[in-house]
């Protein structure tokens, strides 16, 4: 059963526009791929300043309880909307209101471990393997009666989008994943990388100890902030706008799902064995045949790989964009009117 959660906010306010840049564009047709300039379709994009969602739902999806927000007419094209780490739903807050005035059905979901979302048995382990999260989002589409969606999402959430686009390519239409194609599995966390990309990944070494689970439950909030700070150099987020995604870290489940989903990533913790064939899938690192636009910001601070370097990786219909500007890593709070035309165009491309 679904339950409306009301919440008092400002109305949404008009979004600026300026002038965009899309840099690198590797569009690629069925027999071949290649760079090409900037395109004149992209608007420029800064971040908008909506207060919050109207309203929040709750909705029993598989093992979890979902906090989600909607907006949009019930019976138009779907967007899900996937959020990464250390940030929540707001990532999202300027993009929903874009999409729902162009007739798009937009659910943002809260992740396991974030914001309203909750197991919905104590007995349920902890985990935060991204099987595991693909499969909560696919269980949400059931529960909502949700056949296909245009997937689209940063960090944990493009993680998710690609493994939901991989194994289950006839409830994914389209695809826009932020930093291209992230899935990876536990072998390929077991090889050393180079000391300077070693460095980027220092919070991982953080959470492989009981000390870095004890601190990071201990200073959520720094935490965070700093993570925004590195992953966004660019980014003059205030304390407001910061403090209204770090509430969604409060979530009991928070740092077991955080320290877990690190951990696995390395081949330190196990495994739920509740997904055996998303996690062969994870291993497999398929390609990825579904219609992908994938986006990266000109000053994204976090770890990401080169578009060279995933572009084979999408087999379909393909598209790169890189969005200038001092955009960091949380590209859709940042720019919102690029990333909501991003999905508007990526489902064009189905």
């Amino acid at each position: 059963m679904i339950q409306p959660i009301h919440r008092n906010r400002r109305q949404f306010l008009g979004i600026a526009a300026a002038s965009v840049a899309v840099g690198l564009n590797l569009s690629r047709t069925a027999d071949a791929r290649a760079a090409n300039a900037a395109s004149p379709r992209q608007p420029k994009t800064t971040a908008g300043n909506s207060a919050s969602f109207d309203t929040l739902k709750q909705v029993d999806a598989g093992l979890l309880n979902v906090g989600y927000a909607e907006a949009g007419p019930a019976d138009g094209p779907v967007a899900i909307l996937l959020h990464g780490w250390p940030y929540d739903i707001h990532s999202f807050v300027d993009v929903a209101p874009l999409l729902a005035q162009a007739g798009y059905r937009v659910v943002v979901p809260y992740l396991r471990g974030y914001g309203t979302t909750r197991f919905l048995s104590p007995d349920t382990p902890r985990t935060g393997q991204p099987a595991a999260l693909a499969d909560d989002i696919v269980a949400l589409m059931d529960a909502l009666k949700i056949q296909k969606a245009t997937i689209a999402g940063f960090d944990w959430g493009a993680r998710t989008a690609n493994i939901i686009a991989a194994a289950y390519p006839e409830r994914c239409k389209a695809m826009v994943s932020v930093s291209g194609y992230l899935i990876s599995g536990q072998e390929v966390g077991k090889a050393p990388l180079p000391p300077s990309a070693e460095l980027q990944w220092w919070y991982q070494f953080y959470f492989a100890t009981e000390r870095g689970r004890d601190g990071y439950n201990r200073y959520r909030r720094e935490f965070a902030k700093l993570i925004w700070q590195l992953a966004s150099p660019g980014w003059a987020f205030d304390d407001a706008t910061f403090e209204r995604s770090a509430q969604s870290l409060d979530n009991p489940d928070h740092v077991a799902i955080v320290v877990h989903n690190y951990r696995w990533r390395m081949a330190l913790a196990q495994g739920d064995g509740h997904y055996p064939e998303l996690d062969r899938i994870v291993a497999a690192t398929p390609s990825i045949a579904v219609p992908t636009i994938t986006m990266e910001g000109d000053a994204n601070g976090a770890p990401h790989p080169t578009p060279a370097a995933y572009a084979r990786r999408f087999s379909g219909k393909y598209e790169h964009r890189e969005v200038r500007g001092g955009i960091g890593h949380n590209l859709p709070q940042e720019a919102p009117q690029a990333f909501s035309a991003a999905v508007i165009d990526a489902g064009r491309m189905a």
